[in-house]
C-alpha cells in the first residue's frame, strides 16, 4: 500500500477524489485517504466511455473487503477514457492512487467548476 501523500499539483474534492487538469481534459481518481479508509480494493466498476458525469454525483463504484462505495465526480463532463487495467488489478488503486490507479479521463463541460475544488493545503486541512 502506498504511503500517505497528497500531491501539490492536483486539485481535490471534499469527498476524497483528486483531479489532474490537462487542458480541457481531467483525470480522476481517489485520494490516499479514501483508499486507506476503504481497505483492500477488490473490484472497480467503471462507467462506459461516452457517459456524462455530473459534479458531486456518483460515476462509479469501488468495492473493497469492507464495503462498496460510490466514487464522486469532482467535475462535470464526458468520459473519454477508462482505466481498463483496474479490471484485472483493482489493487493498483491502493498501491498507486495518483499514478496507475487513476480511474477515468473526462472532457470537461464546465472548466469553471475547478474553482470550487480544494488545493493540496486546503484538502489536507480537512483531514485533521
Amino acid at each position: 500500500m502506498a504511503d500517505a501523500s497528497y500531491p501539490e499539483d492536483l486539485l481535490y474534492h471534499p469527498e476524497h477524489d483528486w483531479v489532474r487538469i490537462d487542458g480541457d481534459t481531467a483525470t480522476f481518481g481517489i485520494t490516499w485517504f479514501a483508499q486507506d479508509a476503504l481497505g483492500e480494493v477488490v473490484f472497480f466498476d467503471p462507467p462506459e466511455v461516452g457517459t456524462s458525469v455530473t459534479k458531486d454525483e456518483s460515476y462509479a463504484e469501488v468495492e473493497s473487503v469492507k464495503a462498496v462505495s460510490d466514487v464522486i465526480a469532482p467535475l462535470s463532463g464526458e468520459i473519454v477514457e477508462v482505466n481498463t487495467g483496474l479490471g484485472d488489478r483493482p489493487e493498483v488503486i491502493n498501491d498507486d492512487p495518483y499514478g496507475e490507479g487513476w480511474m477515468v479521463k473526462v472532457k470537461l463541460s464546465d472548466p469553471g467548476e475547478t474553482d470550487a475544488l480544494l488545493d493540496q493545503a486546503a484538502y489536507a486541512s480537512t483531514l485533521s
